[in-house]
């Protein structure tokens, strides 16, 4: 029996993205943070936690970008054409995020500008992100395998509330990660913060639901046309249960709780997401195996992948195995 590449390649991109989300949106969400806390202990602390992982977090972007270009070549020459601004934006965020890191430590009369590259960069990068999964939902113009659309189709009330919405998951994450990794007043601080932080964002989730129900037929199709609406109620329920369990986690000052209950939320909008435009990769009608290279090309990809990836998801796991445990001010090793 032959494998099905494509959708083995579909599972893997969709599998480093998920993880991309979901590592790099605790750090992303930490430079959201900071204008909530202009202490410089505070922000050091926060810096902290993230200091030894944040970069290898961004791998798995990388490998998104890597396994499009190689499994899925018309997703790659269609969908960066389209989104051609915000992706330039969102490098340029990551640029400004990552210099500022690794800046501000060493500089003393410019730090403060530094932290302002930081929130700035962390802010513009995760709204870019957002823009760019709103124009993926809504639907890119595709004529012979081409982008047959204008410069600004991505700039929509949807796709800017898409980034927004992408903007609260990544603060909630970030907020999440910080309960997990401090104690004491900064603690109490980030869970007085987290509450506000998940009602925006079940407010925001709910949002985003009904508006692509409502605006996009394909996508109502799908959930209540189908035939599969109970496979899919699930999903939304389970929003609910995470968030009344983040709630009660906070109430009871359980410290990993509120965390992967977070990533739980991301887990169960991510895969609302996969059942709104499954088997299309690039919405409303590219399907993942007219989009796909030659089986010979995935297949090749596919072995070095193979390879490859477990190394890096050993490394990963790795990385937070070593710095695990609580970050304190003032803890030696990362100055």
């Amino acid at each position: 029996m032959q494998i099905d590449l494509p959708v083995v390649w579909a599972a893997i991109i969709g599998l480093g993205v998920f993880i991309y989300v979901m590592l790099d949106g605790f750090d992303l969400g930490i430079g959201l943070l900071f204008p909530f806390f202009e202490e410089k202990g505070d922000r050091q602390v926060m810096l902290n936690t993230i200091a030894p992982v944040w970069d290898g977090n961004e791998t798995f972007l990388v490998l998104g970008g890597a396994g499009l270009y190689g499994a899925f070549p018309v997703v790659y020459s269609t969908l960066l054409p389209a989104n051609y601004l915000p992706l330039i934006l969102m490098v340029v965020g990551l640029i400004f995020r990552g210099a500022a890191f690794e800046l501000r430590g060493k500089a003393v009369r410019t730090q403060h500008a530094w932290d302002l590259a930081f929130m700035g960069g962390s802010a513009l990068a995760g709204l870019c992100q957002g823009i760019v999964l709103g124009s993926l939902l809504q639907g890119i113009r595709i004529v012979d395998g081409r982008f047959a659309g204008g410069p600004f189709d991505w700039l929509s009330p949807f796709s800017l509330f898409c980034g927004i919405g992408v903007l609260t998951t990544y603060a909630a994450l970030g907020c999440g990660w910080l309960i997990l990794k401090t104690d004491g007043e900064l603690q109490r601080k980030m869970r007085e913060v987290m509450r506000p932080l998940v009602s925006v964002l079940l407010g925001v989730m709910a949002v985003v639901s009904l508006w692509t129900v409502i605006g996009l037929p394909a996508v109502a199709h799908r959930w209540f046309g189908s035939g599969n609406l109970g496979w899919f109620l699930p999903v939304p329920v389970l929003v609910i249960v995470c968030v009344w369990g983040i709630f009660r986690s906070l109430r009871l000052r359980h410290e990993a709780t509120p965390f992967l209950l977070t990533l739980a939320l991301c887990f169960l909008g991510y895969s609302g997401l996969l059942i709104s435009i499954w088997p299309n990769i690039v919405p409303p009608s590219l399907t993942i195996w007219e989009a796909s290279s030659s089986h010979s090309s995935q297949l090749f990809t596919l072995v070095g992948t193979v390879i490859v990836l477990p190394v890096i998801l050993v490394y990963n796991v790795m990385q937070y195995r070593v710095f695990r445990g609580k970050v304190r001010e003032g803890d030696a090793g990362y100055h």
